[in-house]
């Protein structure tokens, strides 16, 4: 079976992320229902059941900005502004935004692709080692194969997941795999991605995509974006000449298989309104607003 590979979040023990996490979570489903009333502290913390100055500390411990902030970063006119010169974002890759400590992570990522081959027998012949493992954005499930990460998800409390479910959620999109349990396997994986500590430049993250020629392009595309950015369905598109491809491109977004890493929750529709997320839009607020908080930190 594929390991689950992990994602960086703030730097702290990864039980004690996730705890903070669910706690934070409540307070991003109250801000999203509601951001258009803009609730202050006294608010959010009534919702949440903590002094003000307890949920203050707290949610800027886990996200890097106050929940005004993180208010802010996830509202439209943040979303469209994150939309801005998308299409140069992606012409100039790596070029865009390299100063900030926040980025380091998207720096330390080599990937490889499977041939066609491969994925047309449906992952035959491959191990794939997994496991679950706390981490800052919830209970996480990482997939690898000897090669490297080749799948992230999340158990998504916003329809009712179980591990289960994600599990199984995963294994269809390769049936023929031999998949295996190996959380002691997967766990450094998961501390590589997540502490920024472990973001070496000489020991690049492995990734390996599985997937159609079209949808690999695709993944490829969104790694060039820049951590506090963002861009459409239709700059995809066209960067991977297929303008007229929004569509499909939309598919394969979804598909992603290594959520956060590849940064699909960084794409956006082209009004600027967050569109749909394969693992909860809870989370994907969640991840544009702790990625807002890195960006202004570094």
């Amino acid at each position: 079976m594929l390991q689950p590979a992990e994602i960086e979040p703030v730097r702290q023990q990864p039980n004690k992320a996730s705890k903070d996490y669910e706690a934070v979570r409540k307070a991003i489903v109250f801000l999203s229902e509601n951001w258009a009333d803009q609730p202050d502290l006294d608010t959010l913390a009534g919702e949440m059941t903590l002094s003000p100055a307890h949920c203050q500390k707290l949610f800027k411990r886990w996200c890097g900005l106050s929940p005004k902030e993180f208010l802010q970063a996830i509202t439209l006119d943040h979303a469209r502004g994150l939309l801005q010169s998308s299409n140069s974002v992606l012409d100039c890759a790596y070029d865009v935004g390299l100063s900030g400590s926040g980025r380091l992570h998207d720096l330390f990522i080599d990937h490889e692709a499977m041939t066609p081959g491969d994925y047309k027998r449906r992952g035959e012949g491959i191990d794939i080692f997994y496991g679950f493992h706390p981490s800052s954005f919830g209970d996480t499930l990482l997939l690898a194969t000897d090669r490297g990460v080749a799948g992230l998800a999340f158990v998504n409390e916003d329809i009712g997941q179980t591990r289960a479910d994600a599990l199984m959620d995963m294994m269809r999109r390769w049936p023929q795999a031999n998949f295996k349990e190996a959380p002691k396997q997967t766990a450094p994986l998961i501390k590589r991605i997540f502490d920024s500590i472990e973001w070496l430049p000489e020991q690049p993250v492995r990734l390996v995509l599985i997937g159609t020629d079209f949808e690999v392009r695709v993944w490829e595309a969104l790694l060039k974006i820049p951590m506090g950015r963002a861009v459409s369905y239709t700059d995809i598109a066209q960067h991977i000449g297929k303008p007229t491809a929004s569509r499909a491109v939309g598919s394969a977004v979804g598909r992603n298989p290594i959520s956060f890493v590849v940064p699909c929750h960084r794409v956006l529709r082209t009004d600027g309104s967050l569109g749909g997320y394969h693992w909860g839009l809870t989370r994907k607020r969640a991840m544009i607003g702790w990625e807002a908080g890195r960006v202004s930190a570094g």
